[in-house]
């Protein structure tokens, strides 16, 4: 590209917000120009505005640090300085809902990490490797919204990328009945250890909505598109359990699983070793080159040392066998703040502008 296109951050200061600042530094097409949050952090400078409160081990870009944070909801003024939006914050479903469609209206690309959309019929929600065809719904949205260039495409729950990618590799074997247990990081609360210290030698058996989002949103990942809305999958039967752990960053899931044909375990192996999808095939900026990766040692992959493989855009995989109940069982791992929040979400935005949705207003 001979000219980066200008990306704002709705909610710029939270955890994910940071992290949206952090993944853009230095991003090949992508170019951060504006930063938006609350009225609170309104008319402060990025730098002012996050004091005290930067989440990340690496510093505050130099670039960033001077840009004065707008108020997410003066949206006019915001998307005037913008190509598109990565939208990142922390309100009632409703409010963000009514927010990430006025700045569709505007005509800008919101490409959001909220669950607020996330079932909303012509609004697809994307893991660029499995399903990028979702965003052919894009064209029925943009009528329903009355704009020829804007929309809105979400990321999915953070929880599923530990274990829907390795299901999808196997999905031509059918699997009927899947059972998972995440053990989640407490960044995926927005929080650290100083946030957080009840979290020090504890564990929390209980995740407010978790559950449901695991169980029910790879189905919609794995549906289809049937004039212009997407119809979730029917099968396999999910059923989860979601826990929070005593980790700074990363999911790690548990998982047991039947098909209607049961694959060889070398088949397997084999599938997970080769599977590609589009952001590998296109070479994208933050595509991981070996999207799953297996470890052959017993006690792999752990969330401290696996988490940031493939620059935190890859998936771990380990302890594949057979199972005495369904037909196996494996462990996988994924990081939660990067592949599962804003990397995510950085990686759409790059698949969209691929394939035209996203350009220089």
């Amino acid at each position: 590209m001979s000219q980066k296109l200008k990306a704002g951050i709705v909610g710029g200061t939270g955890m994910v917000g940071q992290r949206f600042i952090q993944l853009l530094d230095g991003h090949p097409w992508f170019e951060v120009t504006s930063i938006a949050a609350s009225s609170n952090s309104a008319g402060k400078t990025y730098e002012e505005s996050v004091q005290g409160r930067w989440k990340l081990d690496t510093p505050i870009p130099e670039h960033v640090k001077s840009i004065i944070v707008q108020d997410a909801a003066q949206v006019e003024q915001v998307a005037a300085d913008v190509d598109f939006v990565f939208c990142a914050v922390d309100m009632k479903k409703n409010e963000i809902q009514a927010l990430e469609e006025a700045y569709a209206k505007t005509g800008t690309p919101v490409i959001s990490n909220n669950s607020a959309h996330r079932w909303t019929a012509d609004v697809p929600m994307v893991i660029p490797e499995i399903n990028p065809g979702h965003i052919d719904v894009i064209a029925a949205q943009r009528k329903r919204l009355g704009t020829s260039t804007g929309f809105i495409a979400v990321k999915p729950n953070c929880s599923i990328q530990s274990y829907v990618p390795a299901l999808h590799a196997l999905l031509d074997y059918k699997p009927t009945n899947v059972v998972a247990s995440t053990y989640q990081a407490i960044s995926g609360a927005g929080k650290n250890f100083t946030d957080w210290p009840e979290m020090l030698d504890n564990v929390i058996p209980y995740i407010g909505g978790e559950e449901e989002k695991s169980e029910q949103e790879p189905l919609r990942i794995w549906g289809s598109v049937v004039d212009g809305e997407i119809v979730k999958a029917a099968s396999p039967i999910i059923t989860t359990q979601c826990i929070r752990v005593p980790v700074a960053d990363g999911h790690l899931a548990t998982v047991f699983a039947s098909f209607e044909n049961k694959p060889p375990k070398d088949e397997i192996l084999d599938r997970w070793l080769k599977f590609k999808g589009r952001p590998q095939e296109l070479e994208l900026p933050s595509a991981p080159k070996q999207f799953i990766t297996y470890f052959e040692e017993e006690n792999r992959p752990q969330t401290k040392l696996d988490r940031d493989i493939e620059r935190g855009m890859g998936v771990s995989v380990g302890r594949l066998r057979e199972d005495s109940i369904y037909d196996y069982k494996f462990v996988g791992l994924s990081h939660n703040t990067l592949r599962g929040a804003a990397g995510g979400a950085v990686l759409i935005a790059e698949l969209l502008k691929a394939d035209g949705y996203i350009v220089a207003k």
